[in-house]
């Protein structure tokens, strides 16, 4: 799958293990270095929801184009699917590029 990320910022938290440690902790860190090395390792977003720890899930009202992978509890990673060619955003084996949003505890409103 190809990764895309909301700001190049992100990015080097999300692909360099150190920097994610440094800016969410061990735990955190670790997990988000693992998660996004599944996502690129992974064909599609079909691939990702029979991971059950992941626990790939849809978010709803005014956040219903994006999907959330668990972290370590509350925290989140929301990904964006970057629909091509009109493809349906329900289709999980359609979406093969996806942008990282951020890692949010978006329960208690707290952003990192």
């Amino acid at each position: 799958m190809r990764l895309t990320y909301k700001t190049n910022k992100l990015r080097k938290q999300c692909e360099d293990p150190r920097r994610a440690q440094k800016e969410y902790g061990k735990n955190i860190g670790n997990k988000l270095t693992q998660r996004v090395g599944e996502l690129q390792a992974a064909t599609n977003l079909l691939d990702i929801q029979y991971n059950p720890s992941a626990r790939l899930h849809r978010l709803k009202g005014d956040r219903s184009d994006e999907y959330a992978i668990d972290l370590v509890h509350p925290f989140r990673l929301v990904i964006k699917p970057v629909l091509e060619d009109d493809r349906d955003i329900n289709k999980l084996e359609a979406i093969d590029v996806v942008r990282i949003e951020e890692v949010a505890d978006y329960h208690g409103k707290q952003k990192r």
